[in-house]
């Protein structure tokens, strides 16, 4: 809380800007030359922040991480800013024009919210996250917008506010927490605060089981750039529908509620899914727009024989499928003069780089081979990447 105070001082953000663009190689030099004309916790701070800063500009990008305020925790835990307006923009669409952010962060929802036109209510109980997320709101000119209080969401009282979003905490002392009641608070009762609301969305880990998503609400996967960021739990919406969100786009797929598809044998082109659209248990609904079928039961890898554009999922054309052997695949890569090789798994155990050190590809060549599984049996599977021809439709 002392760093925040003195970095909001006059001098304090003059310091800012100086160390904006230090390096971290040249912090000592940094510090020991503005240490003669400053108090050295000032400084200290300052080259704290612009350390945090230079990591938050991948989630928040360079202009708002320049101008805003962090804690380690924050910069980790934080909504990316694409995720974060998306999830605005669904609010916007809604009809919500206020929300109570609970567990509110650094405010990085409550800022995206807030550049949606939504009035919204910040609280965090940890006195400092709340300072930070006070700042950050007057430092984007989203102070009018945004109320911060530090209270314990528990006993907060959100029944004037058309929408309710949650995000628990889900690290620990020790790590990332994987049981949905032992998030702070526990999903439970972040539930039953949605249930009140006539909106409401809660922020859960990606791999949160589809058992745990309750009956009355909607579930979305979302991915940006290809990562899985999160999934969100929605209350007010359409109970029971399963979607997929990619960003940037957004592009979202919808659950049709269809069977796994049929296994077949593995066509020309192989098509590897958006982690999204696996998290959503969506596959089938991929594999039904491209007429194709699974390699295996239990890989989710959909393959066909023509190539069709999607954006739920990336396409490569199949040259070779050789059952798993590191010394016919070396010897295939020298054939070929492959020097650049991308490997990529789904049920095998053998490790990208493991390979790589095997067969010591060299040569102007390029490839991609899949360690996967076909019918149950373990195979590699070499090709490239395929562009597909123009969208014109899509699912």
């Amino acid at each position: 809380m002392n760093d925040l105070a003195l970095l909001l001082t006059p001098e304090g953000r003059a310091l800012l800007d100086e160390v904006r663009d230090t390096a971290p190689a040249d912090e000592l030099a940094v510090a020991t030359r503005l240490r003669r004309d400053h108090p050295a916790e000032l400084v200290s701070a300052a080259l704290g922040q612009a350390r945090l800063r230079q990591r938050a500009a991948a989630k928040f990008g360079a202009a708002d991480a320049g101008r805003m305020f962090f804690t380690p925790n924050g910069v980790e835990q934080s909504t990316r800013a694409g995720v974060a307006a998306h999830r605005a923009e669904r609010f916007k669409h809604l009809g919500v024009a206020s929300v109570a952010d609970l567990c509110c962060g650094i405010g990085g929802d409550a800022i995206a919210f807030a550049r949606a036109g939504i009035r919204v209510l910040a609280v965090d109980r940890d006195p400092v996250t709340a300072a930070v997320a006070r700042a950050n709101a007057e430092a984007l000119g989203l102070g009018e917008l945004v109320e911060v209080r530090e209270a314990d969401v528990t006993e907060v009282d959100t029944g004037g506010y058309d929408a309710v979003f949650v995000d628990p905490a889900r690290r620990g002392g020790r790590g990332r927490i994987f049981d949905p009641e032992a998030y702070s608070p526990p999903l439970s009762w972040a539930v039953e605060a949605a249930r009140r609301a006539p909106r409401a969305a809660l922020k859960v880990a990606p791999g949160i089981p589809h058992e745990a998503v309750p009956a009355d609400a909607e579930a979305e996967w979302i991915s940006d750039g290809g990562d899985v960021k999160e999934a969100v739990v929605w209350f007010g919406t359409e109970p029971g529908l399963v979607r997929a969100t990619l960003l940037p786009g957004p592009r979202t797929l919808l659950g049709k509620g269809l069977p796994d598809p049929e296994v077949r044998p593995v066509g020309r082109y192989l098509y590897e899914p958006d982690g999204a659209v696996i998290r959503a248990h969506l596959v089938a609904e991929v594999a039904e727009h491209l007429d194709g079928g699974l390699i295996d039961p239990t890989i989710a890898y959909v393959t066909a024989d023509g190539l069709r554009p999607t954006p739920y999922a990336s396409a490569y054309e199949i040259t070779d499928q050789l059952p798993f052997n590191v010394k016919r695949l070396k010897a295939l890569l020298r054939e070929r003069g492959v020097g650049t090789l991308t490997v990529k798994k789904r049920g095998s155990a053998v490790e990208p780089e493991e390979l790589r050190r095997k067969v010591k590809p060299q040569g102007p060549n390029s490839a991609t081979v899949f360690l996967t599984r076909v019918a149950g049996a373990p195979t590699m599977l070499i090709g490239a990447p395929a562009t597909p021809p123009a969208a014109t439709a899509l699912p």
